[in-house]
């Protein structure tokens, strides 16, 4: 455990010092965020955090493959560089779209070329679960981790809209995949887990990127960082799910929870719901799935009264109770997780809702009073007017 703390060390501890490099290059060459009428922010920002980001990644990598305890994981397979040359494909892609603002079809086209080459290189979910573990070929393999891996980059893309948010999200997820990666790790003669390790380095280069990213942000992360970040939290969870051997697993018992295609999802609930929200939002109105908009979640947490880091605060409570409860009911009772999650879904419903109906409540009651004084006047009307006809 302590050796995966100093990985994560490392990552936080160089994204954190490089990142004010990073902002005087992306001003210098005009990687800089306009303000558009969707955005949150009222001044220019520069962009391209991600590049500290995936420097921050790459020196953690590096020494991990030269501290003893993890070193063998990279012998004993190309997985890792693999996964490594495929995040600074994806992170000059998005440096690109944060340079020159590409258009949507060719990110796409270069997210997707990205992930097959990363699933031809070995990243791939060899397991599917189709009543039991069922091994796929393997062309459905690539297809499978290929759709995977650019869901999540646009799922992640996609919330990052709240300063902080994205990154905070990804962390939360990482912790938890780090944990539960950890734990099943601990079964085997090594402690050793790729997994455990790509969830560790990205939770320290979050953590290290957020420290500057908390609003009011002196730099954003842009397409180069949330693009990184769902490209390796979705590999994290193909390297622990996806080579699962469909022989020795019982699949009564990891089948609910373990399946590979279901895990990513899990973590990453918040930002593919909005995802999926915002493009069935504007297929309906005719617009191409990548308009942009001002309906995002964290955008109606905003309009309903919410501070920016009142926001944040919440949608990583929502993260954080989703993530660490489909990881919690592996270990304990399903009763008792339930218990937990309805207590704690109610207390974010009433901290979500707050704002709204602080500022509801009072409108109906001075709605009601109005109403009220209405239906007495009226009333006292009526009296008037049946006492003069009486009175004839």
């Amino acid at each position: 455990m302590r050796i995966y703390l100093f990985i994560a060390a490392v990552a936080g501890g160089v994204t954190y010092l490089l990142t004010p490099l990073i902002r005087h290059i992306a001003i210098e060459i005009g990687a800089v965020g306009e303000v558009r009428a969707r955005d949150v922010h009222t001044v220019p920002t520069p962009r391209m955090g991600g590049l500290g980001m995936l420097i921050g990644f790459t020196v953690a990598m590096l020494f991990a493959s030269r501290i003893p305890f993890i070193e063998g994981l990279f012998a004993q397979s190309h997985q890792a560089w693999v996964i490594l040359a495929g995040a600074i494909m994806i992170s000059l892609l998005g440096m690109a779209d944060d340079l020159w603002d590409l258009d949507w079809m060719l990110k796409l086209a270069g997210q997707l070329l990205i992930s097959v080459f990363v699933a031809w290189g070995g990243l791939q979910i060899i397991s599917l679960p189709l009543g039991s573990l069922v091994t796929a070929s393997p062309s459905l393999s690539m297809a499978i981790t290929a759709f995977l891996i650019v869901a999540s980059i646009n799922a992640v893309n996609f919330v990052d809209g709240l300063d902080g948010l994205a990154s905070g999200i990804v962390a939360i997820g990482g912790i938890a995949f780090a944990i539960y990666s950890y734990i099943i790790a601990r079964s085997s003669p090594s402690y050793a887990s790729m997994a455990t390790l790509i969830d560790i380095a990205m939770v320290g280069m979050c953590v290290g990127f957020i420290l500057h990213n908390w609003h009011p942000a002196k730099l954003f992360m842009g397409d180069s960082g949330s693009m990184l970040l769902g490209y390796l939290i979705t590999c994290a969870s193909i390297v622990m799910t996806g080579r699962l051997d469909p022989a020795s697993i019982h699949t009564s018992i990891y089948l609910p929870v373990f399946m590979p295609i279901l895990l990513p999802m899990l973590v990453l609930f918040l930002p593919i719901l909005d995802m999926c929200l915002a493009i069935v939002r504007r297929l309906s109105k005719g617009q191409s799935p990548m308009h942009p908009d001002r309906m995002h979640l964290h955008h109606r947490m905003l309009r309903i009264g919410h501070t920016v880091q009142g926001a944040v605060l919440i949608l990583w409570g929502w993260a954080s109770l989703i993530a660490f409860g489909s990881i919690m009911i592996l270990f304990f009772k399903a009763q008792y997780v339930l218990i937990g999650f309805l207590i704690a879904s109610a207390l974010l419903t009433v901290a979500t809702m707050y704002p709204y109906l602080k500022h509801r409540i009072p409108e109906i009651r001075e709605e009601n009073a109005i109403s009220g004084t209405d239906a007495q006047h009226a009333s006292v009307g009526r009296a008037r007017g049946d006492k003069t006809r009486g009175g004839r």
